[in-house]
């Protein structure tokens, strides 16, 4: 077959790792890349010189040839590149968040739909060897039925990003739609067996007076009709990158940790523990664990959406729910009470 053509919208800190991922996929190539800098442009005409370089990605969507679009730019602009690729005909993979608003999830989503394209949002963790073998674990019965879940973050501060954005609310949307939005994902990925959540619960803080409602502090709590229940926190006002996983179910539990001095370390720490209720058992991981190998399965899958149709792990749904979780996390900050969820897929 021939190599499905990506086009590549975002070449900041990030966006050079799908840059990376795409190129390093012999399945996969790279035919064009928007970068916002001339000193990025310059960048990329180097490193991929077989690609058309832009500066401004509906630029690129207009005179480019390509199959899918991967877009890694700021969060604030996911719904315009997405709409014009769909509008297109072009596949979409698209970075998480997939917007910073209900309504602008909810177009993406309907766009997909409506232009009959395949959309794929970048919830990475559910293809790592570590997190996603969680689910495997509890989708064969070992820990019974998943009760309760923890994911938490401990981790330095994030990085600025390209002109500051990430510390701009406008433009970020909020923290809790950087990284607690996998959490999110990935808790209730793992109660997906116990319907949709119906109510949830958070609080925040910052250690910054200037941005008081951008929370290096994060925590909530989300339930489900049945009784079970999800807590997802993190806290950015710390060190290094530590990431826990805890669930327990009605036979057992499991624990697993991952730790990098560094983000996207090459050398990372993880385990993983499961108790079937009798006996407690240390997994062997097969693959390393990490957002930069994640990534590379990412781009992998997508080829295979683009030739056979074939569902991604993480849809457009999921992509809405997540977001929406973390929408609904900030308004309960904000209303100092818990707020249902079950309306955030009804449009």
């Amino acid at each position: 077959m021939n190599p499905v053509r990506f086009a590549l919208a975002g070449f900041g800190a990030w966006g050079k790792f799908h840059a990376q991922s795409i190129a390093g996929n012999p399945d996969a190539r790279l035919v064009a890349i928007t970068a916002p800098s001339e000193a990025s442009r310059e960048e990329a005409r180097k490193l991929y010189p077989e690609a058309q370089i832009f500066a401004d990605s509906l630029e690129m969507i207009a005179k480019a040839d390509f199959d899918i679009i991967d877009i890694a730019t700021p969060s604030h602009t996911h719904r315009e590149i997405a709409l014009a690729a769909m509008q297109k005909g072009k596949h979409v993979l698209l970075e998480k968040p997939m917007a910073i608003t209900l309504d602008d999830c909810k177009a993406i989503v309907a766009g997909a739909r409506d232009h009959g394209v395949y959309l794929a949002v970048g919830h990475e963790l559910r293809l790592s060897s570590q997190w996603g073998r969680i689910k495997d674990i509890i989708a064969a019965g070992t820990i019974g039925d998943p009760q309760y879940v923890l994911v938490e973050l401990l981790r330095k501060p994030y990085r600025t990003g390209a002109s500051g954005w990430r510390y701009d609310q406008n433009r970020v949307g909020s923290w809790v739609l950087e990284e607690p939005i996998h959490f999110f994902d990935l808790a209730r990925w793992y109660l997906e067996g116990s319907g949709d959540p119906v109510e949830l619960y958070a609080y925040g803080n910052s250690r910054d007076p200037q941005r008081p409602t951008l929370y290096d502090n994060f925590s909530a709590m989300f339930k489900y009709a049945n009784g079970s229940y999800a807590v997802v926190s993190q806290t950015l006002a710390a060190f290094e990158h530590h990431q826990t996983v805890k669930v327990s179910g009605t036979k057992g539990a499991l624990w697993a940790g991952w730790s990098g001095a560094l983000d996207r370390t090459l050398e990372p720490t993880a385990f993983l523990k499961v108790f079937d209720g009798e006996k407690v058992e240390d997994l062997t991981l097969t693959k390393q664990s990490g957002e930069v190998f994640e990534l590379r399965e990412e781009i992998a899958q997508c080829i295979d959406m683009v030739r056979s149709g074939k569902k991604p792990i993480a849809a457009g749904l999921d992509g809405l729910w997540s977001a929406g979780l973390c929408l609904v996390a900030e308004e309960s900050i904000r209303q100092k009470k818990p707020l249902p969820v079950g309306e955030l897929l009804h449009f």
